[in-house]
């Protein structure tokens, strides 16, 4: 099942996509909902951020290839670090290149969207608190990132934290394709069968730090093949089952869609 979020008619509903379809629901997906009579076709609507998370925990060198990649040491715990809400956009959104960066790359990631209360919960329990998954870009400001021993400035601006577009009930987390195109060029392409800390680990090891919410994102991390992008550049991540989420890269003096 492909839960969207969607606006229409001035206003914002949650819907079940299937094809070009999208048929509303009366709630949102982390509670019981109906389906109600209401239809839309895609292109009719404008698809949004499909949650809206309380905070992004993201994944530092959570891949076998871009450890490889950096020439860097697997670390002995995930390596984690916080993505404001307010860095969220959706599908079709532009990225702002912030004027304070030279250089902003992307990180086609898998997003695991959280879909009730989790606390301290053993590995073994840890996917009962997952309502989905979805595509995800951990946009960076690289130079900043090498020049400031903590991340947040680097990976927190505006737009920095592409979400999209559904959120895919019914993939196998431990087995999907994640690739990145930059204006229509493939340059990542990878699978979570190289992730170093798994999904249903993550969970575990997340939540004993902290209470995720409904709505929350996990970022599980980048293959390999990081790299630059500019205003004016067109970057897409694509997932098997999910979708694309496609986002487009504009200058400091553009606001987001």
């Amino acid at each position: 099942m492909k839960f969207v979020r969607f606006a229409v008619d001035d206003k914002v509903e949650y819907g079940i996509l299937n094809g070009e379809s999208i048929q509303a629901i009366d709630s949102d997906p982390y509670h019981d909902f109906n389906c109600t009579d209401s239809h839309y076709h895609q292109s009719k609507v404008k698809l949004l951020s499909p949650c809206t998370p309380s905070k992004v925990v993201a994944l530092g060198l959570n891949y076998h290839s871009h450890a490889r990649e950096l020439g860097a040491t697997i670390p002995n715990a995930p390596l984690l670090f916080l993505k404001p809400s307010t860095a969220v956009i959706g599908p079709e959104d532009n990225i702002i290149y912030p004027p304070s960066s030279k250089r902003v790359d992307y990180e086609g990631e898998l997003g695991v969207i959280i879909k009730k209360p989790v606390w301290m919960v053993p590995e073994e329990h840890a996917l009962d608190y997952v309502l989905g998954y979805t595509c995800f870009n951990d946009v960076t400001a690289r130079d900043i990132q090498q020049m400031e021993s903590q991340w947040t400035r680097a990976k927190g601006f505006n737009t920095f934290a592409a979400v999209g577009p559904c959120i895919e009930t019914d993939i196998d987390p431990a087995n999907a394709a994640v690739e990145t195109y930059l204006n229509g060029e493939l340059k990542q392409k990878g699978n979570t069968s190289d992730l170093i800390y798994s999904v249903r680990t993550l969970i575990h090891f997340i939540s004993y730090a902290m209470t995720l919410l409904p709505g929350d994102i996990i970022a599980t991390g980048t293959p390999s093949g990081i790299g630059p992008m500019y205003p004016g550049d067109t970057i897409e991540i694509k997932i098997k089952d999910i979708g694309t989420l496609r986002n487009y890269v504009t200058n400091g003096s553009q606001a987001p869609q």
